[in-house]
């Protein structure tokens, strides 16, 4: 066994015990463990505010019937991040009018979002449990002081509901999960990702316990459906805003509130410190994909935006920008990096960059293979026999720096399918520091399957071959497949020696502004604590988050109360 192989054998038995102990930092400040706010909680910024300001309390209470209702579906209040946003826009949006409620789980699902593999085995994955109880302490001392009705899931479910879902729970067959849509939900392609994401895997083989967490996921995600349902009944709302929209319960929350003509909005942490990606209707995952290009390509391209997307690009390469990083001091010498790795300078480089395997593993009908490491294994069947050009594969590097440190790594898959990869083929692993952006400028183009990389690398002007649902498909700068004959039939023509047109240079310029700067709207007032590295709310007074004293906060509420784009006008500022 090489050096290599013993690190990342020895990473994966140590990072869990370390996550589980609170001992691992990760790349990022997004902190999911509720013991990591109850300092925090205890100083609750709105229990200094609530109570004082009488425009808050009479905004709560005038002309109610014909105020919008907003129900902002938190559900886990123990996720920090998300009580934190949830709540500021819950004060917000009362100033602006609406009506605003909240819904948290009070210790019902058996699984959720916040169980990981590290800190909850899966025996473990019952209903109530001492982590539930905890996260819902923490989400009623977050929004308990802001005087807003609050509504627990536990409240709209009876005795007959959970005997149904029990009943149903242990009858569905697992085999199918993914496609199991009870009233057209997808309460089991949901289930079934959340219990790839629990595990860190981009599959369950080998995990003998992964029926019972696919049952738990599953009996989780009816519970949340049924729940919401019930409560939908009962209460009209106009709009629903919850997280990420994917996994249980948040995917199945956006299930249930589409089915139901209840508007959604949801959000997600975006990469630009103090920034959050707000979209209509359905995961960014999704929307991303299908936003029509008129909404960026006509940007109105002056130097100013030139220097300020080049910048922030160039950060990138060591995330001095951002709140998401993946390496600490990455290898930027090119002499460097082609030594290291073996890589012949006069013959074609082609790069293949991967992503983490269990995330957001949904169906997408624009992918030309089943999953990624089917793509990476005919990638690599097809440089095999291509000895005029190098095939170099660059793994994640979040696999093991990222939040959640993967239980399954590419480069073992790859190695079992491989034991001797073709003489022109390398591998590059998650922990090697070498930059991805330096290996991409050595590259005649560049492979992805979904990764957001290929929003930078593009703007590099570097050719970029899409295989999966990347967002960056169908924008007009990149070379998409939608099938695996396509997919090929685009392999057979490389090496392009050759880089972007100047009018495809200047799309993937506009769109990485477009991706960076407007739709990844910024709230300068959620920041971590400089000490601790915990999430605060820098407000001075309530009155800040009225309109007009946070743009982005302005985009965001316009949103969700009268459905405009979620696209703030940076280039205004610049």
């Amino acid at each position: 066994m090489g050096k290599l192989e013993i690190k990342i054998g020895i990473k994966k038995i140590i990072k869990p015990i370390l996550v589980y102990l609170g001992l691992y930092k990760g790349r990022s400040v997004f902190l999911n463990r509720t013991s990591d706010m109850d300092n925090v909680i205890r100083d609750s910024i709105w229990k200094r505010f609530i109570g004082t300001d009488q425009k808050f309390v009479f905004s709560k209470q005038s002309g109610e019937s014909g105020r919008q209702r907003i129900l902002i579906a938190s559900t886990m209040g123990g996720y920090q991040h998300g009580v934190f946003l949830e709540s500021a826009l819950s004060a917000a949006l009362t100033q602006r009018g609406a009506q605003v409620e909240i819904l948290l789980c009070d210790a019902q699902m058996p699984a959720c979002q916040l169980s990981k593999f590290s800190n909850a085995m899966p025996e473990q994955l019952v209903s109530p449990q001492p982590r539930c109880r905890k996260c819902l302490k923490n989400g009623k001392a977050i929004y308990e002081p802001l005087g807003l009705t609050i509504h627990y899931l536990g409240d709209y479910l009876s005795r007959q509901d959970r005997d149904d879902i029990q009943k149903i729970a242990e009858e569905v067959n697992l085999n199918d999960l993914r496609n199991y849509k009870p009233g057209g939900l997808a309460i089991g392609e949901h289930a079934y990702a959340g219990t790839l994401r629990y595990f860190a895997r981009g599959d369950l083989n080998n995990e003998p316990e992964a029926k019972n967490v696919l049952r738990s996921y599953l009996c989780a995600g009816l519970i949340m459906a049924r729940g919401l349902q019930n409560l939908l009944n009962t209460h009209h709302f106009d709009t629903a805003v919850f997280n990420h929209g994917l996994y249980v319960p948040m995917g199945i929350n956006g299930e249930v509130c589409r089915s139901m003509g209840v508007k959604v909005v949801n959000w997600n942490p975006a990469y630009r410190k103090h920034c959050f990606i707000f979209s209509h209707g359905d995961t960014y995952h999704h929307t991303m994909i299908s936003e029509p290009v008129e909404t960026w390509k006509n940007i109105r391209w002056t130097p100013a935006i030139e220097k300020a997307t080049g910048d922030y690009l160039k950060s990138r390469w060591s995330g001095s920008q951002d709140w998401i990083w993946f390496h600490d001091k990455p290898e930027e010498n090119i002499d460097k990096i082609t030594s290291q790795l073996g890589i012949d300078r006069a013959k074609p480089v082609v790069s293949l960059l991967t992503n983490v395997m269990w995330d957001a593993q949904l169906h997408y009908p624009s992918n030309a293979f089943p999953d990624m490491l089917d793509w990476i294994f005919e990638t690599i069947r097809h440089f095999e026999k291509r000895s005029d050009l190098q095939l170099v594969i660059r793994v994640h590097p979040a696999e093991v720096s990222g939040l959640m440190p993967s239980r399954q790594f590419v480069m073992d898959e790859v190695s079992k399918a491989f034991p001797r990869l073709p003489n022109n083929v390398v591998m590059v692993g998650p922990q090697d520091q070498t930059s991805t952006y330096a290996l991409a400028q050595i590259s005649d183009a560049v492979l992805i399957y979904n990764t957001k990389t290929g929003i930078e690398v593009s703007s590099m002007g570097i050719p970029v071959i899409v295989a999966g649902e990347a967002w960056i498909r169908r924008k007009g700068f990149s070379t998409d497949a939608d099938t695996r004959e396509q997919y090929f039939d685009i392999l057979a023509s490389l090496p392009l020696g050759e880089r972007l047109s100047k009018d495809k240079l200047d799309l993937a310029k506009k769109y990485a502004f477009h991706f960076f700067f407007r739709r990844m709207i910024e709230l300068p007032f959620i920041t971590p604590d400089a000490s601790t590295g915990k999430m605060r709310l820098d407000l001075e007074k309530l009155d800040d988050l009225e309109p007009g004293h946070f743009p982005g906060l302005d985009t965001i509420c316009e949103g969700i109360l009268n459905s405009a784009p979620f696209v703030y006008q940076a280039e205004k500022t610049l």
